[in-house]
């Protein structure tokens, strides 16, 4: 660990990584500033500022410029973009500047796993958890915004791991991170509106490999594998791929079967029909956490027993309720198109070519396309209601497909849905969009989702009787499907 007593050091950004960072730093003898800034990702409340500065923390509030001070080190949270003006100031101070994760990698005393990707960071990275727990291996997750890495330091002398949660955010601002077994889940369009392409987002994305040593592991879904190499990113690493489409990776999706061709390791791994989780968004998960377990000598019927009882975290593909033979589910973390195309496509239909959905979509677009999803609508989706900012983008984008409706909020979306939907057909919470339009968060729509489709009664469904029609709920397909990579 580094000594930090008398260290002057600058915590840019009230969000709880950049609280997490300053109290560890105080704690360790540092003379901390903290600095607020309009970008944060979420208002910090008074009480955590009154305990930052029992702690020791000098807290700057509503000043544009740093102070005049010898810093010997910037850390910067993650809500604030590197392009704003005072991350401006700091570089032209000639202040070495790092994120929280930077720094919790530089202080934590054990390995860690570390997990990133477009969709299915949160599902793969508690599976990974539970693989390393069933094998008494002891671990703690850490992620940016509930749990950040500085929080666990002094955790993590009696861990075996840390299992991380990674954003592309994060992986900006690394300078020595490296785990020694980096996991990335696919690469699809996120985030535009911050990164001048994809192949800009997928070199940021990549930046989780770029310390590792020879003997450090990587575990890679083969068609994000195949975009790094064409271009030309290094992967120092040992390699093993997993996909639900790419029967040429090591660990492949066949008709529900999870199949490794890994030598040692050949054959059937796990069956989806003996699980929680379906789907091939869910199966590339399931495959990664394995192959984690793998490297880590975990036995495949250990960590299979761990995977099988593993259920849907909220807010991804979550069953709320059935009412009136209606699925209503919450797939609030649904934060970009390729994630509610996976939604979309896990909702088997009752009969072929039938739509059955009633998708409610919308919020803040992030600057990325939505017409590409259009024949998948076409092909599931009875209609589409419209909330936050990016309605009108999505309407042009959809209404060739199916209908779509503005409504002013999600309440209003969820009752026009319930009164609509039939017997048999499902109520789909999947954004496309961010959520921080209109929500604190992504969780909190799936939140107000849960909470007003619980208050619903059978008088807001159709007057059709629905006692006289079978209860053929559809479930989540376990077939696959031409979409390889996951929704969070």
């Amino acid at each position: 660990m580094t000594d930090w007593n008398n260290k002057k050091v600058l915590v840019i950004g009230l969000g709880k990584s950049g609280r997490c960072a300053a109290a560890h730093l105080a704690g360790q003898g540092a003379e901390v500033c903290m600095m607020g800034t309009d970008a944060v990702e979420v208002p910090c409340p008074d009480s955590e500022i009154e305990l930052l500065k029992r702690s020791g923390v000098r807290v700057v509030l509503g000043q544009a410029s740093i102070p005049a001070e010898p810093f010997e080190l910037a850390v910067v949270n993650p809500g604030v973009m590197l392009g704003s003006s005072i991350i401006s100031a700091v570089q032209q101070a000639g202040i070495p500047i790092v994120g929280e994760l930077e720094l919790g990698y530089r202080e934590i005393h054990c390995p860690n796993i570390a997990i990133t990707g477009t969709n299915g960071k949160t599902t793969t990275t508690h599976l990974i958890r539970e693989v390393l727990q069933s094998s008494q291996r002891k671990t703690e997750i850490a992620d940016h915004l509930e749990t950040p890495l500085c929080s666990l330091i002094d955790q993590s002398m009696a861990l075996d791991f840390l299992t991380l949660e990674v954003t592309s955010f994060q992986l900006e601002t690394i300078c020595d991170f490296r785990p020694s077994i980096g996991v990335l889940l696919n690469l699809v369009p996120d985030h535009l509106d911050h990164y001048d392409s994809l192949d800009a987002y997928a070199r940021v994305k990549a930046r989780l490999f770029e310390n590792q040593q020879p003997h450090d592991w990587c575990v890679i879904q083969s068609e994000a594998l195949a975009r790094l190499r064409s271009l030309g990113v290094r992967i120092p690493g040992k390699v093993m791929t997993f996909s639900a489409e790419n029967r040429r990776a090591d660990v492949y999706l066949d008709r529900g079967l999870l199949i490794s061709k890994v030598e040692g390791w050949t054959g059937p791994l796990l069956n989806m029909v003996d699980g929680h989780l379906s789907g091939p968004h869910q199966a590339e998960n399931l495959m990664a956490a394995l192959l984690v377990g793998r490297i880590l000598r975990i036995p495949l019927e250990t960590a299979k027993k761990a995977t099988q009882s593993f259920k849907t975290l909220p807010h991804r593909g979550e069953r709320v309720r059935e009412l009136g033979c209606v699925l209503y589910i919450n797939d609030s973390k649904a934060g970009n198109p390729h994630a509610t195309a996976q939604a979309l496509r896990s909702v088997r239909p009752v009969r072929a070519g039938e739509p059955n959905i009633w998708l409610i979509a919308g919020g803040d677009d992030k600057g990325l396309q939505h017409h590409d999803l259009g024949p998948l609508i076409s092909q599931r989706v009875k209609g589409v209601f419209l909330i936050g900012k990016s309605r009108d983008r999505l309407r042009a984008a959809w209404s060739l497909f199916a209908p779509c409706q503005f409504c002013e909020d999600l309440v209003e979306a969820i009752t026009g849905a319930a009164k609509q939907a039939l017997p048999s057909d499902v109520v789909l919470l999947s954004p496309a969009c961010s959520s921080l339009d209109m929500f604190r968060d992504d969780e909190h729509p799936g939140e107000v989702f849960r909470k007003a489709v619980n208050q619903l009664s059978t008088s807001r469904m159709p007057s059709k009787d629905a006692s006289a029609v079978e209860s053929v709920v559809p479930s989540f397909d376990q077939k696959p499907s031409s979409i390889a990579a996951d929704k969070q």
